[in-house]
């Protein structure tokens, strides 16, 4: 039997986009002669998160809660980490300062340790009751932020935004995208 021509395969498999499946190679989007801070992304993303956080900070001030203190709260209710180490990781910052905030949440009745009985070096983390309440509400004002944010955009424009950002994160981490399920 024949191979099949080149024009005779991409008839019989759906095109794919140019990076699909493999390392898109950087571009200059951006030089240093013409890079203006306004027309960067990062800047850009800057200060949505912090139009977002001050938003949501109004929303649940009633709570007594800030974006640093219902950030680990949240992760903690959604099953993203029990431990100080867990939650540094998912909010992508120091354990130290993790620790510190717990402490805080502590204080206020929302959060308890509890020593691993596997481990006795881990200390897991739970919601107590005023926590597991005060948290339930967050979401709701969340979701109304991101709403207020996304006025305009249609449904496909919101999926490809996180699209956009989850590439965004997968080229700024190297070890993920050799480890990237796309991989060929």
């Amino acid at each position: 039997m024949p191979k099949p021509t080149d024009s005779e395969k991409s008839r019989t498999r759906p095109a794919r986009p140019p990076t699909a499946g493999r390392s898109a190679r950087p571009v200059a989007h951006y030089t240093g002669e013409r890079y203006a801070v306004d027309d960067s992304y990062g800047y850009l993303v800057r200060r949505v998160q912090a139009s977002l956080q001050r938003h949501i900070e109004r929303r649940v001030q009633t709570l007594a809660l800030t974006a640093l203190q219902w950030s680990p709260l949240l992760l903690m209710a959604q099953g993203k980490g029990d431990t100080a180490a867990a939650l540094a990781r998912n909010l992508d910052t120091d354990t130290g300062s993790v620790t510190r905030m717990l402490d805080r949440l502590e204080r206020k009745g929302l959060v308890q340790r509890r020593r691993s009985t596997g481990d006795r070096r881990v200390i897991h983390l739970d919601l107590t009751a005023a926590g597991t309440h005060a948290i339930g509400l967050v979401p709701f004002a969340i979701a109304e932020v991101l709403n207020l944010h996304l006025a305009g955009f249609s449904e496909r424009e919101v999926a490809q935004l996180k699209n956009f950002l989850r590439r965004m994160i997968t080229n700024g981490n190297p070890d993920a995208a050799e480890t990237s399920p796309n991989e060929p």
